[in-house]
């Protein structure tokens, strides 16, 4: 924690004294990876209760903290307690994400403090804002201003800045004096004449007020859904309802209603999506349904937004949080809904600190507090439709498109037989087809799930390939910055003129396309027409993406090029044909879920094509069209595919139908991960039900320079995972320079 919190203390005297007779033992949590929360010694009179936020003292600093309950009476002599410094002047934490906050560490094996530092991501928003001073017009100086024969008193910079009063709010010196183009000078003087006062101000963000009355007109399919929405609502009881609508059904407005409904009953909500910085549109439309934006919570706030967020959430101020995962953790004092657009997207699962699914904690912490959830999706993933089938979440359907727009046409191109030209990657019946879109005034969008120009760099003299140093992966070349790049640990060099093995000179040569490889081509192919490729390393943030977004809806851009992020919810009336360059692309590995995940994201790009009344088209270029993932899109076969990947599944007892959890061993050098990953093999379980498999060198063997082993442990749905996996882990003496890592439900398997 940073040494701020040393000045934390300063709202309460610092001589408390140890173990007084009127005061009282408390444990406390602190947002540290500890075993547990201490006890430390309190006076009575500083009116602490569980959930208070505190400043204590650890070592030699001052952190934050939070009460978690009454102290061990039996532990540490009262005399050797140390103080609690001082409370915070904030709402405590609820009992709701205090018990959240332990559910979570219990489930993913994490220490509670490490949960709580979530909570906790802006420590320095538990001391209330300072205020700022800001002047405001006087009746003289209202007076003053008004009387044009004030002669020399009055001059024009006096009067420049009584005039900005006048037209405007209260405003602090300097920006007063940048508005009337004087000096702040000029402004103090107008004080001391009485013409001006200082007033002291809040420093608190304005947050509109969501006006939740009236709404669109709905379809009778989305009025139906919505009153089911709100019914479960205003019972402001725990349930799920998966809201199932296809691509354009308009599934949006309808939770819209919900939120409507929980902000009408007083509530706060929670909505969450896969990709925050990039989901203008999602913005426009609240802010047009409710007349103000909400509160945003993502990585790309500056760190006093984030401040002031934190504090206007706790204290109830800020109503409706769109946020990132991260959002779920935030200190609500009244939550009433959590929404999960996209819930089948991969981007909820954290991979690193504390790992785990935003999703399902969002149902946990909507079942510790009473909370209705409702996930959207137009292709749910399998754990959510084998609950509903379960009968452990509702349904609500949306089964056509919003204002009669149909769904587009999907077919396949077989690369096998329609061949691209060499060093070419579209083949010509997409050529054909992207021609015609173009004659027709109309859009296309090409997608290809692969950043950068080319995912190889290799010479042609001798084969070297261009590797991470860091890494066990191959640098990709990024052409419009000059750079190759590693997308696992960030390190970048440049495009040497020689190959770094052999010395031969212009002998690197680039292999497979990316993003911008594909723009390459397609501006040699349709060189008029007006090009954009939106992928997460050419947007540098949401005003960037906002930007490409306009300029498609506002048809100046002819052909758009992307990665998954345009699959993200975008609506682009004109956007009628979609061509995915590589629909093979995910199905290769070892990844459990690459055929649903596959078959998700294809089916959210194709559902970008005919949103409105022009017709659209897909066409899915493949080597291997007869896939049953290619064949489901083709067909709109969805349920019969996710039956079909249901059975797999329920026959190996993969999950749903089973449990899986990882144990990653990251080691400074091969030797001690291979002795490491061997002592835990030999310490492993061995009981009915569970199986482990490893160790073996994770796919990336090196990542960020540390070497690491991975083991699979697969259990029956009736063992306790958790339980397993931290009695191996005391089995165990690990160096200090060894990280573990363990994933309970693990998506990735690098």
């Amino acid at each position: 924690m940073p040494d701020r919190h040393a000045s934390f203390a300063a709202a309460e005297p610092r001589d408390h004294g140890l173990a007084e007779p009127d005061g009282r033992r408390w444990r406390v949590l602190l947002p540290l990876p500890l075993a547990g929360a201490y006890d430390y010694w309190a006076r009575a009179d500083l009116g602490i209760a569980a959930g208070s936020f505190v400043a204590v003292p650890l070592g030699g600093r001052m952190v934050a903290g939070v009460v978690w309950g009454e102290g061990d009476e039996t532990g540490v002599a009262a005399e050797r307690l140390k103080p609690i410094e001082s409370v915070f002047d904030v709402p405590p934490m609820t009992e709701m994400l205090r018990r959240f906050v332990d559910w979570v560490a219990s489930y993913t094996v994490t220490p509670p403090g490490a949960v709580l530092r979530m909570t906790m991501s802006v420590t320095d928003a538990l001391v209330p804002p300072r205020p700022t001073a800001v002047c405001a017009l006087t009746e003289t100086g209202s007076a003053a201003l008004a009387d044009t024969a004030s002669g020399g008193r009055m001059t024009p910079a006096r009067r420049r800045v009584l005039a900005v009063l006048a037209d405007g709010p209260s405003l602090p010196i300097v920006e007063i004096a940048r508005a009337a183009g004087c000096g702040a000078s000029v402004v103090r003087g107008l004080v001391d004449l009485g013409l001006l006062r200082i007033e002291m101000r809040p420093a608190r963000v304005p947050r509109g007020v969501p006006d939740w009355h009236g709404g669109p007109a709905f379809s009778s399919d989305q009025a139906a859904a919505a009153e089911a929405l709100v019914a479960v609502v205003r019972q402001a009881q725990f349930a799920v309802t998966l809201l199932d609508g296809v691509t354009g059904s308009g599934k949006t407005e309808v939770y819209f209603a919900a939120i409507a409904a929980a902000l009408d009953a007083g509530r706060q909500v929670l909505v969450l999506l896969p990709e925050i910085a990039l989901s203008t549109q999602f913005l426009a439309r609240f802010a047009e349904r409710f007349g103000t934006a909400p509160t945003g919570w993502h990585s790309d706030l500056s760190h006093g937004e984030r401040r002031a967020a934190w504090r206007d959430i706790a204290e109830g101020r800020a109503r409706v949080v769109v946020g990132a995962r991260s959002a779920l953790f935030l200190p609500f004092g009244d939550l009433g809904l959590i929404v999960v657009d996209e819930e089948h997207d991969a981007s909820y699962k954290q991979d690193e600190g504390v790992i785990y699914q935003a999703r399902d904690m969002a149902v946990v912490r909507g079942s510790l507090g009473a909370i209705p959830i409702v996930l959207v999706s137009a292709t749910p993933s399998l754990e959510t439709v084998v609950n509903v089938e379960r009968q452990r979440y509702r349904c609500v359907h949306l089964a056509s498109r919003h204002a009669n727009a149909m769904l587009p046409t999907i077919r396949t191109i077989d690369l096998r037989r329609d061949k691209p030209e060499r060093q070419r990657f579209l083949a010509p019946p997409l050529v054909a087809a992207i021609g015609e879109t173009l004659a027709a005034g109309e859009q296309t969008l090409l997608f290809l799930n692969r950043r950068g120009y080319a995912p190889l760099t290799l010479c042609h003299t001798c084969g070297h390939r261009m590797q991470c140093p860091n890494c066990t992966a191959w640098l990709v070349e990024h052409r419009f910055l000059g750079q190759l790049q590693c997308h696992h640990c960030g390190h970048r060099e440049s495009l040497p003129s020689y190959c770094p093995n052999c010395a031969a000179p212009g002998a690197l040569a680039a292999c497979g396309p990316g993003v911008e490889r594909l723009a390459e081509e397609v501006a040699a192919r349709f060189p008029e027409a007006r090009m954009a490729v939106m992928a997460s390393d050419t947007l540098t943030g949401p005003r960037m993406a906002a930007e490409v977004i306009d300029a498609v809806q506002g048809h100046r851009i002819d052909i758009l090029i992307g990665t998954q992020i345009v699959a993200k919810g975008h609506h682009f009336p004109m956007l009628t044909l979609v061509g995915v360059v590589d629909a093979d692309l995910g199905l290769a590995g070892g990844d459990l879920r690459a055929a649903e995940r596959t078959y998700q994201l294809l089916h959210q790009v194709a559902g970008r094509a005919g949103r409105a009344d022009r017709p659209g088209l897909v066409l899915l270029q493949s080597f291997m069209p007869e896939n049953p993932v290619i064949e489901a899109l083709v067909s709109g076969e969805r349920d019969r595919f996710l039956a079909a990947e249901a059975a797999a599944r329920r026959q190996h007892l993969m999950p749903p139908f089973g449990r899986l959890a990882a144990l990653i061993i990251a080691a400074p050098d091969a030797e001690t991960a291979d002795f490491v990953a061997a002592s835990f093999a030999r310490a492993g379980p061995h009981m009915p039900g569970v199986e482990v498999l490893g160790p073996a060198p994770a796919p990336l063997a090196v990542l960020r320079t540390r070497h690491r082993r991975r083991f699979l442990v697969k259990a029956r749905r009736d063992v306790g995972i958790q339980a397993v996996m931290r009695d191996w882990l005391t089995r165990v003496r690990v160096p200090s320079s060894v990280r573990l890592q363990v994933d309970i439900d693990p998506y990735s398997f690098l």
